[in-house]
């Protein structure tokens, strides 16, 4: 049995951790991976002269810069800029040496805000994506059309833009203010409980619905598309649980877990962000994968995690 190498890019992020521990336990696979310090994906010169050197098999494209509401509000320029360069240099280096398969990972923002519900692939660019996280959202739509644009020139089915509703789980960022909402709120919740405040105001009304994926459901979706066939299979591809919740549930399913006891109260003069985000996954079902982490586990577990890394955790958020 032949060994494939994989490289990773963006390995100790919440996606890429998770594609990490996913085939580094498997024997078939070589992992590559480099640090930000080892190598800056924004510097086109540094990712060919990577590719060159190490000829890898199959990408795994997991970095990027990634935050909430507050930080697309705040940072769009850093938003579009950073992601637009790393996905325009790894393509263009991934190309260039021939693997043979890239799996980039796009982001369900990128759907109409007013979107039909479950959201299909075939309804992406059909309207205008939130305006909260606009910056993000085309960043994403870039790197989407990108994959397309290179297969459909070069004749190849090489290049496959996944479409990930909302991943949680380890390595997570559970700052307040920067991460996204389920880790966001183990952070609120934990620190309340820690001080035994007796209450915890949200953002929004808590009435939009959100889908959430585990990272290591995901992971395994990047296992089963790259193992397999997927010339015939109709691109992008929406990767995402089937099932959603309010906000409001979100956060007493997640302060159930934390064993918060205090008040949840709203704040709707913030903003709710789109009123729902459900894939169809139709797509990606159809070829036998499905996620296999049950929400209310997939909390436990990242809850476990936090709290046995919380230092670490809070150091980097």
């Amino acid at each position: 049995m032949s060994v494939q190498t994989i490289y990773i890019a963006g390995h100790t992020g919440l996606i890429g951790s998770a594609a990490l521990r996913r085939f580094a336990a498997d024997a078939k696979y070589q992992v590559l991976t480099a640090t930000h310090r080892e190598l800056e994906l924004q510097d086109a010169t540094a990712v060919q002269h990577f590719f060159d050197s190490n000829s890898p098999d199959y990408i795994i494209l997991a970095a990027g810069k990634v935050g909430g509401i507050l930080e697309n509000k705040t940072f769009p320029a850093d938003f579009i800029n950073s992601n637009l360069a790393i996905q325009l240099n790894v393509l263009a280096a991934a190309h260039r040496v021939g693997v043979k398969k890239l799996l980039l990972f796009a982001s369900s923002c990128m759907y109409p805000r007013e979107c039909p519900q479950p959201m299909r692939e075939d309804r992406l660019f059909s309207g205008i994506p939130e305006p909260t996280s606009m910056a993000y959202a085309v960043s994403k739509m870039a790197g989407l059309q990108l994959c397309l644009a290179y297969n459909q020139q070069y004749g190849s089915h090489r290049f496959i833009p996944l479409i990930p509703n909302s991943v949680y789980g380890p390595n997570d960022n559970f700052d307040p203010d920067k991460g996204h909402v389920l880790s966001a709120l183990i952070r609120r919740f934990h620190d309340a409980k820690v001080k035994a405040a007796d209450k915890v105001v949200l953002w929004g009304s808590g009435r939009p619905r959100r889908e959430f994926i585990h990272a290591d459901d995901l992971a395994e979706s990047c296992a089963h598309l790259i193992e397999r066939d997927t010339s015939g299979l109709e691109l992008p591809l929406n990767v995402g649980s089937g099932h959603d919740l309010t906000i409001r549930d979100l956060a007493e399913l997640v302060a159930t877990v934390v064993d918060y006891r205090g008040e949840i109260a709203w704040d709707p003069a913030k903003p709710d962000g789109a009123p729902r985000k459900l894939l169809d996954s139709s797509r990606l079902r159809s070829t036998g994968w499905g996620a296999g982490i049950a929400l209310q586990a997939g909390v436990a577990e990242t809850y476990a995690w936090y709290r046995k890394n919380v230092k670490t955790a809070e150091a980097a958020s």
